[in-house]
């Protein structure tokens, strides 16, 4: 029996007092996974006191979208774009690079893509203002 693992573990993490909601796409994602993460997510992002959201997406486990999925992600995105600062996207595959390129046109603040985790969360705690 072959086991295909797929779907999104969602979290509230801190590093010093930033904090930032941190996603783990794992797999290709179905419809079925958006249905279960979609108020988990909402969930989390009402518990980030601050006014714009920093998020922290680790894709380097993502294999894509079924269609019906894609369009959930896209929904989701145009749902809540306006509520986040900055979006750090991890990941290693050239398609993540532009799916990037692609996602910052729907958001309002930074979304940058890395293939260093480190690196991308050094970017999205650093603050210009500080």
């Amino acid at each position: 029996m072959v086991i295909k693992k797929h779907g999104i573990s969602i979290g509230v993490e801190r590093i010093n007092d930033d904090f930032y909601i941190a996603v783990k796409a794992i797999g290709r994602l179905t419809h079925d996974d958006y249905t279960f993460m979609t108020p988990v997510l909402e969930e989390a992002m009402k518990e980030v006191k601050q006014p714009q959201i920093k998020l922290f997406f680790d894709g380097t486990e993502f294999e894509g979208w079924e269609p019906r999925a894609a369009w959930d992600d896209f929904r989701l995105g145009m749902k809540h774009g306006n509520q986040f600062s900055k979006v750090a996207m991890v990941g290693n595959k050239k398609w993540e690079k532009l799916a990037a390129v692609v996602g910052s046109w729907f958001i309002k603040g930074e979304m940058e893509y890395f293939e260093d985790s480190s690196v991308a969360l050094e970017w999205l705690l650093w603050d210009k203002q500080a």
